[in-house]
């Protein structure tokens, strides 16, 4: 890993203890694809996308995370936009994701035309809404 991977590595490493604190484990951010999104040359918020196990042909929206002052400007809109295209780029059919006790998330989703599905496994909490958008 280079030097400038390390610091962006770092850096969702901090925004997602920022965003998430102790509530979800930090993900492998080798793995996938990730955004990072800035003001002022300052991240403030992330999105990660990786190849679904739970989905076939599908990408997995596993993370998003903004920092509270920065809500409520549309930058989970904008990094869902983002990696719907990297995921048409790729060649997948559809993303799937999922949202555990997060209104605002959840509405996120439904703004941004994804429907509820109940997957044949379920992957998250017996609480968890999931989430299904063709792409194609």
């Amino acid at each position: 890993m280079s030097g400038n991977e390390e610091e962006v590595t770092d850096t969702l490493t901090e925004l997602h203890r920022r965003t998430f604190f102790d509530g979800a484990n930090v993900p492998d951010f080798d793995q996938g694809h990730w955004w990072l999104a800035f003001r002022d040359a300052v991240p403030i918020a992330f999105a990660g996308l990786v190849k679904s196990t739970h989905a076939a042909n599908a990408g997995y929206f596993c993370r998003v995370g903004v920092l509270r002052k920065h809500r409520g400007h549309d930058l989970q809109l904008r990094l869902m936009r983002a990696l719907e295209s990297r995921a048409r780029q790729i060649g997948w059919r559809c993303i799937v994701s999922d949202t555990t006790d997060n209104v605002a998330s959840a509405n996120n989703f439904i703004r941004s035309g994804y429907r509820l599905y109940r997957p044949q496994d379920p992957w998250a909490w017996p609480n968890s809404l999931y989430w299904h958008k063709s792409i194609t």
